[in-house]
């Protein structure tokens, strides 16, 4: 019998008639959905919200012990986003920022007094020629958040989906509750990865995927029975009512710019 297809619709949004993008599932009506239905559902995440505020608490096995974070996330479409990144037992002045208006990225490391202002990247230019397989498709965000980083991969999990969990052996083991929101829990065993130190049969992931909104509520990552990060939201509000400094952000005197 012919292997089955991996999930390859990360890029493949559903286009209205206005050009706008809009949810292919507007909402999961099976208790136990097909996990590519599932990955379809979280692809259009961010599609289901004009604001946001979240926070994350991070845990991660370190040589030091274990590291503790808080990230919160203020954020509305399309472009701006605040993202304060706290350490556990840090200071009122340690801190990390990460404020985009859609055009401008200015950066912050309170520790270091570091700052730094750019433009938004561009996007490479002809992935989205229709004789690309889907596999070499990416995702376009409305609304950008720092590359590989939690707030990125909770709201915008298309790609993690389609070169992450589509490699491995995904299973949907039951319901759960997270920050009050009913998720479904889904364990993907042993998936490809570039990262040596994860390229190994015990690897394990473990995600609460919120039901009504197809973002990523709890990340679990494992070795055999030691875990190596978790990651999970505290507080969720879509459509939040947000103030209007919620995305301000001025640099403090003294910060030396790096670029």
């Amino acid at each position: 019998m012919p292997a089955t297809r991996a999930w390859d619709r990360a890029a493949a949004l559903t286009v209205s008639a206005d050009a706008r993008p809009r949810a292919a599932i507007a909402a999961l009506r099976e208790e136990v959905p097909a996990i590519a239905d599932l990955f379809t559902f979280m692809r259009d995440a961010e599609l289901r919200f004009a604001t946001l505020r979240m926070s994350i608490e991070v845990r991660t096995a370190a040589t030091q012990g274990q590291r503790v974070e808080t990230i919160d996330v203020n954020l509305r479409h399309p472009g701006q986003v605040k993202i304060l990144t706290l350490p556990a037992g840090g200071g009122t002045g340690d801190y990390d920022a990460w404020v985009s208006d859609g055009e401008t990225i200015r950066t912050y490391t309170a520790s270091r007094k570091l700052g730094t202002r750019r433009p938004v990247r561009s996007s490479v230019r002809g992935l989205d020629d229709p004789d690309l397989p889907g596999t070499a498709k990416v995702y376009v965000p409305r609304t950008g958040l720092p590359a590989d980083s939690l707030p990125d991969l909770f709201l915008h999990p298309a790609g993690y989906c389609q070169n992450v969990l589509a490699t491995g052996d995904c299973v949907i083991t039951g319901l759960t509750s997270v920050a009050g929101r009913e998720a479904i829990v889904l364990e993907c065993a042993n998936p490809r990865t570039i990262e040596r130190v994860a390229d190994r049969p015990d690897f394990l992931i473990r995600l609460a995927v919120d039901r009504a909104d197809g973002v990523i509520l709890r990340l679990e990552e494992s070795m055999g029975d030691h875990v190596s990060r978790a990651a999970e939201m505290t507080s969720y509000e879509p459509d939040a009512s947000l103030a209007p400094g919620s995305f301000a952000f001025n640099f403090p005197a003294g910060t030396t710019f790096i670029y």
